[in-house]
């Protein structure tokens, strides 16, 4: 195991090395070029708190707090440091040689190296991806991908990682997956406390092959095996329909790429129907991109703040909004305890404009921000890298958005992935509270 041990672990101590060194640098320098093996992108998570933001601190701000040019360079102590790093993992080495039951002459280190560098940091929305988890997360974000088709959400404190729905036209849902299942292994493999990228990553797959997933649900005393065939997946983050009393009911599921388009859709379709009020359910909605939420509060306020970030600079980035039309009907907003991140931006920032009406429970309670930065060879770091606040200046993270009309979902109803309109209890008080306003 020596050489493949050696090989992976250098290469994975030096790499370490190189990522500080590198993204001091990112950090360090606003105007790096695309060729650079460190660049920045915004990305889709749904661990329930995928929110994403472009921001960089320039060398004439670091600078200017510091008085002095940062020193990049490794010095002799951090040399030193890490040859001890060396010596303790020969002697794990050495150790597994001796005792380790299974073989380990085929296994590489250094993505475990990686990984391990970045999770030290504690922080369970900081990840290091590998090249395939980085390209499923990137799939993840169009809008379309290959696997069993339903949303999960991960508790940060005891990892464990929950169904929040199956989607009604996938194989998760067909099998006989139910909101609140909880995932407890992945073709026999423990996964409570496992990132949840990595999971989601476990459950995707090619087309027409399967996939074991062992839940835990309650009332059940043994944990229950499903044998899922994955397909193909379009995530619908939009579904809308007129109610009755011209009142607009439109679904958001996800903050994506496609959603903005499909927004836009829904609100002129049902404005061409006659549309005289709007309810907006971001329940169980984990989040998503800052572009795409950026944008649909876009078509619904007129131009002013719709959040900002703020970073451990104090560098502050805002986002306004530009198009000077708007939805000019009443609304509601229905958010619950799995409505995280931009789909607390959605619900935050028209409730500080007293734009809609909040209903429903208090949301997740996600408000860091989070970028990714991919490298050349196909993997990426995300990290948390700023906190957002809604306009009137509220960063909720860790407390969620009160709703203003508290509404607790009947118990029966929660375990269904489709609830009927008149059983909803949720959303019949969102109509009922409309239908005062509109006469």
């Amino acid at each position: 195991m020596k050489k493949n041990f050696f090989t992976g672990i250098l290469t994975g101590l030096f790499s370490a090395l190189l990522l500080v060194v590198v993204l001091g640098a990112a950090l360090i320098f606003s105007d790096f070029d695309t060729n650079n093996s460190l660049t920045e992108t915004t990305e889709a998570e749904k661990d329930s708190a995928k929110i994403d933001s472009a921001a960089e601190v320039s060398a004439k701000e670091n600078s200017s707090k510091t008085g002095k040019q940062d020193d990049i360079s490794v010095s002799s102590l951090e040399i030193e440091n890490y040859q001890k790093i060396v010596e303790k993992l020969e002697a794990l080495d050495n150790l597994i040689d001796l005792k380790y039951l299974e073989d380990v002459k085929d296994v590489s280190f250094d993505e475990g190296v990686y990984k391990g560098f970045i999770a030290s940091l504690g922080d369970p929305y900081s990840v290091y991806y590998t090249a395939d988890e980085y390209k499923a997360l990137m799939e993840s974000s169009s809008g379309v991908y290959h696997g069993i088709g339903a949303s999960v959400s991960q508790d940060a404190k005891t990892g464990i990682i929950t169904i929040v729905k199956p989607f009604v036209t996938g194989p998760a849902y067909q099998a006989g997956i139910k909101p609140g299942d909880i995932i407890a292994k992945v073709d026999g493999e423990n996964v409570t406390g496992m990132d949840l990228s990595e999971v989601v990553t476990k459950m995707k797959g090619k087309s027409g092959t399967k996939v074991k997933v062992s839940i835990l649900r309650e009332g059940e005393a043994e944990p229950i095996d499903f044998t899922i065939t994955r397909k193909k997946i379009e995530v619908p983050t939009i579904e809308h329909k007129m109610l009755p009393d011209k009142i607009g009911y439109v679904t958001i599921s996800e903050f994506d790429e496609i959603t903005v388009t499909q927004f836009d859709a829904a609100i002129d379709d049902l404005e061409k129907q006659g549309m005289k009020a709007l309810v907006v359910d971001v329940r169980n909605n984990p989040g998503g991109l800052l572009t795409s939420v950026v944008r649909i509060l876009d078509r619904i306020l007129p131009p002013e703040l719709l959040v900002y970030t703020e970073d451990k600079y104090n560098k502050k980035v805002e986002e306004f909004a530009k198009d000077k039309t708007k939805v000019k009907v009443p609304m509601a907003v229905l958010i619950n305890g799995n409505s995280a991140s931009a789909s607390e931006i959605f619900a935050g920032t028209l409730q500080d404009y007293k734009s809609a009406t909040i209903i429903g429970t208090t949301s997740f309670g996600k408000g860091i921000v989070q970028s990714v930065y991919p490298f050349n060879d196909g993997s990426a770091v995300k990290l948390t890298i700023s906190k957002y606040y809604t306009p009137n200046g509220r960063n909720i993270h860790g407390t969620g958005i009160t709703p203003d009309v508290k509404v607790e979902l009947d118990e029966k109803m929660q375990k269904e992935v489709v609830i009927p309109v008149d059983k909803d209890n949720q959303l019949q008080k969102a109509i009922g509270l409309l239908k005062k306003k509109i006469g």
